[in-house]
């Protein structure tokens, strides 16, 4: 059987090289004014998609730009969902000017890591995406509440995995500001990247072997070293014969 995998970066973050990244990649996640991003930055960065057959999806968060949306907060799942009909409505507007379809949904940051296990605040998520347009995919991280709750709503639902971050036994990802949470050599990135999309296992902090799906492969496009990652990531996987193309798009 063939190896294929999406690559995807959270982009229009405004803290990195976008226009650099986005020929590596397949699929981009597009901030929608919640941690970051406007009507500007959402329109560039379609344009940058648009123009390289990359696969545009929405990156909603908390409404929290003071802290790029990786503080918890204490919401209802009615107001999460709210929230990120709000973020999805503003991209689709943009991307309807741009003539761009929208193929997925990303949660970011603390709403992110908060769905992989709050099946309350997952399924309000996928509610959410399931009532704005149920053709999109959700993106969650792999084997979690989240994916759990979009499958169950009919999404289709990518399990994502990640290049250079650290994961716990669980197969949950080390909180940032923990030792090993972010994978900060590009070796390493390389490595993990290439036992995730070729075998579906990544190595946990205690130095044991974790079983992952992997549908979908991320980089942070905000480190400051994203735009060569992106390159030698992508490098590593056509080296492999592992396929990159955007998720759900035929062989």
């Amino acid at each position: 059987m063939d190896k294929r995998i999406d690559f995807n970066c959270d982009l229009g973050e405004g803290c990195g090289d976008d226009a650099a990244i986005v020929p590596s990649i397949s699929s981009a996640s597009i901030a929608c004014g919640g941690h970051a991003g406007d009507e500007a930055t959402m329109r560039a960065t379609l344009r940058l998609c648009r123009a390289h057959g990359v696969a545009a999806g929405a990156h909603p968060s908390f409404e929290d730009r003071a802290h790029f949306g990786r503080r918890a907060l204490a919401l209802p799942p009615a107001e999460i969902a709210a929230a990120v009909r709000r973020q999805l409505a503003r991209l689709a507007a943009v991307a309807n000017e741009e003539g761009v379809r929208l193929a997925h949904v990303k949660p970011h940051g603390a709403l992110y890591n908060l769905a992989a296990d709050d099946r309350a605040v997952a399924d309000a998520i996928a509610a959410a995406v399931a009532g704005f347009d149920p053709a999109l995919a959700l993106y969650a991280l792999s084997g979690s509440a989240l994916a759990e709750a979009g499958e169950a709503r009919g999404l289709r639902v990518a399990h994502e995995v990640f290049a250079e971050r650290g994961y716990d036994r669980r197969g949950r990802l080390l909180p940032r500001g923990a030792p090993g949470a972010v994978l900060e050599s590009l070796d390493a990135a390389i490595a993990q990247a290439r036992r995730l999309a070729a075998r579906g296992e990544v190595v946990a902090g205690d130095g044991g072997l974790v079983a992952l799906r992997a549908d979908t492969l991320c980089l942070h496009g905000d480190r400051p070293d994203a735009a060569a990652f992106a390159r030698a990531l992508r490098a590593a996987l056509d080296a492999e014969g592992v396929a990159v193309r955007p998720f759900g798009a035929a062989p």
